[in-house]
């Protein structure tokens, strides 16, 4: 007994990806029911991707996201900010079309869950609310309640 402690044990939840302290039934931040079988392990929940980077051509954007959404759901990343910018005119330009429509096939097969335009990303309304307490780490995301049309975010 002399002064020895037990070092905490955290899971990850499934859902949210925040640690939860073990042998706790249900998440603090999402509500979800815990698994006892899923470990803390540290890393990276969300990035920022360019597709715009480097002007590409329309194609080369969507092989892009192919890739990312392929990559960051292998690495465990709970959700990924797009930058597809919005068109020379501010109509919407040919990239972020496209990567709209691919983004509703990617979530008819399953591979994402979330679609979240960048104009209706804010935490006011009963979904942004939502999405923040369940995602607590997108209370700190640059775009947050600033209805930026050049950007989309996709939880994994």
């Amino acid at each position: 007994m002399g002064g020895e402690s037990e070092a905490m044990v955290y899971l990850v939840c499934e859902v949210c990806g925040n640690e939860v302290e073990s042998g706790k039934a249900q998440c603090p931040f999402c509500l979800a029911e815990c698994s006892a079988s899923t470990p803390s392990a540290p890393g990276l929940l969300h990035r920022v991707v360019n597709l715009e980077k480097g002007m590409p051509l329309v194609q080369q954007a969507l092989d892009r996201l192919e890739a990312e959404v392929t990559t960051s759901s292998g690495q465990g990343l709970k959700a990924l900010t797009l930058i597809h910018g919005y068109g020379s005119s501010g109509t919407g330009g040919a990239i972020k079309s496209a990567v709209h429509r691919h983004l509703q096939f990617f979530r008819l097969q399953g591979r994402i869950k979330e679609v979240i335009p960048g104009e209706e990303f804010e935490g006011r309304s009963g979904r942004g609310r939502q999405l923040l307490r369940r995602f607590p780490f997108l209370t700190d995301h640059r775009d947050l309640n600033r209805a930026n049309p050049g950007i989309t975010l996709i939880i994994l």
